[in-house]
């Protein structure tokens, strides 16, 4: 059902500062750069800075779970006790992303690339 967590979004305050940070840490420039997302890739790695995550709900970084089935993740997801945060949404390209919380207050974000 799930091929790992792939994709970690953090929710930052202001984007340029976080981008310059993120910058240093990787020593690379970031493959996206647009005022609602600045996305690095590091090792197979995909690290995001979201500008409006903290409006979402998000309350520090967000492992995603890279899945073929989004909706019938979430479904199995929110019928094991976890919470809705995001539904299942397109963020462009046909990259779908939904997030929950746990019971124990964990983020826990999904996320379905368009050839899955």
């Amino acid at each position: 059902m799930t091929a790992g967590v792939r994709t970690i979004i953090y929710p930052v305050k202001d984007l340029d500062r976080a981008k310059a940070l993120f910058s240093a840490l990787l020593g690379v420039e970031p493959y996206a750069d647009q005022p609602y997302y600045v996305g690095f890739k590091d090792a197979g790695q995909d690290i995001g800075l979201d500008p409006n995550g903290h409006a979402k709900g998000m309350t520090g970084a967000v492992p995603f779970w890279h899945v073929d089935d989004i909706r019938g993740t979430l479904t199995a997801l929110l019928e094991a006790g976890a919470r809705p945060l995001q539904d299942v949404q397109d963020v462009g390209g046909g990259r779908l992303i939904a997030s929950v919380q746990d019971p124990d207050g964990n983020l826990v974000g999904l996320l379905q690339d368009p050839a899955a």
